[in-house]
């Protein structure tokens, strides 16, 4: 029998989001977000050489991003990291959507 994966968010203690079933985030959401990711990482790759079409390409990301996501901070750094030169051959999109969807949110801790 293979081992049951909870996924606590503390957003809302108590309840059980096992798997995608995260607040506000449907499956059908979290399957488009990764295709989006994965088209733009793709065409990032091909768009190297003309750097406007991937600066454009990156913003139009991270917008459909926040609006599949909703409005998710992780999003940001990665856009800023996409920006910089030879970063490109870093999956940064596929790793913000899955690191949203097997966390729900990333939050510093505020003590």
């Amino acid at each position: 029998m293979p081992p049951v994966v909870t996924v606590v968010n503390e957003a809302f203690p108590g309840k059980d989001f096992s798997g995608a079933s995260l607040p506000g985030l449907s499956k059908r959401r979290l399957a488009v977000a990764f295709v989006v990711a994965a088209l733009s990482d793709v065409l990032a790759v091909l768009a190297t050489l003309a750097p406007p079409v991937e600066w454009t390409l990156d913003l139009v990301t991270a917008l459909v991003l926040f609006m599949l996501l909703g409005r998710r901070w992780l999003l940001l750094p990665a856009l800023i990291l996409e920006a910089i030169p030879g970063l490109w051959v870093f999956p940064f999109w596929m790793l913000v959507v899955g690191a949203v969807a097997v966390t729900g949110q990333i939050k510093p801790k505020i003590k």
